[in-house]
């Protein structure tokens, strides 16, 4: 594998930075140069730096996506922080929506946030009306999400009876991986969004709001930017959600903690 410049890097990171939001620090330069070693072959250029070039100036949107792609690219899976997921089935069973009852998974990768929260309406909702939406800046992990097809083990912490009720195990070719149900798949809708800039019009508004494990890689002005664009979507009796491992603190916003990692309108 060849390795780019330090020049390279820095350009590569503030062409990330304008189109994402997302700073990458230096650190990641090792991770930067593996992910674009295979767009570069495939570009048929000789070098991550010569790469670099022809993104910079030769390269067109569809080219420049695919960078984005690879580098907004972050494993996950199913139930993850599953204190949230307890959080809101106990709201549901306690005050159950009177009307239709809609979720935004406002960073949501390939799409297994969505789906676990997906499971979650199906089994404490049934068939009264709700919906799930997710979106992400990544066409390629909108797309992963409309597949719903994933590796087994990211549902090891999904319950065996959710397992049972709504993935199907995959045979011959699809050994080890697990299929959403069709039922579910129909209740989740993917698109894309840049949290970073003016989000759908059509977006709607939602009951509850995951932005979970995004945060994390803006500083404090990005942050409440993020935040307060994305508290517009939000019901007055909402609820927000935020990884537990990230802190809206000292960032002016019109909320208050409710819980850990759980906020409302203030």
């Amino acid at each position: 594998m060849t390795t780019m410049s330090e020049g390279a890097f820095d350009a590569v990171a503030e062409l990330f930075e304008r189109v994402s939001g997302i700073r990458l620090a230096p650190a990641k330069k090792a991770l930067v140069e593996g992910r674009l070693q295979r767009l570069a072959q495939d570009a048929g250029q000789a070098s991550l730096d010569r790469y670099v070039e022809h993104l910079l100036h030769e390269a067109g949107e569809a080219e420049l996506t695919k960078v984005v792609d690879k580098l907004t690219t972050n494993e996950t899976y199913f139930f993850r922080e599953p204190q949230h997921f307890e959080f809101l089935a106990k709201q549901l069973r306690t005050q159950p929506p009177r009307g239709a009852f809609r979720v935004w998974s406002a960073a949501s990768s390939s799409g297994e946030e969505a789906y676990s929260i997906a499971m979650l309406l199906a089994d404490v909702l049934g068939s009264r009306p709700w919906e799930v939406v997710g979106t992400d800046l990544s066409t390629a992990m909108v797309e992963a999400g409309q597949r719903a097809l994933y590796p087994m083990e990211r549902a090891r912490h999904t319950p065996h009876d959710y397992l049972k009720r709504f993935c199907l195990r995959g045979e011959g070719r699809y050994q080890g991986q697990l299929l959403i149900q069709r039922s579910l798949r129909e209740r989740v809708h993917f698109r894309g969004a840049n949290l970073m800039q003016d989000l759908p019009a059509d977006l709607g508004q939602f009951d509850v709001i995951f932005l979970r494990n995004v945060l994390i890689y803006f500083d404090a002005p990005a942050k409440a930017a993020i935040t307060r664009r994305v508290l517009r979507q939000l019901q007055p009796h909402g609820h927000l959600l935020t990884g537990h491992a990230e802190s809206l603190a000292n960032l002016d916003l019109p909320i208050r903690a409710l819980q850990p990692a759980v906020y409302v309108p203030a």
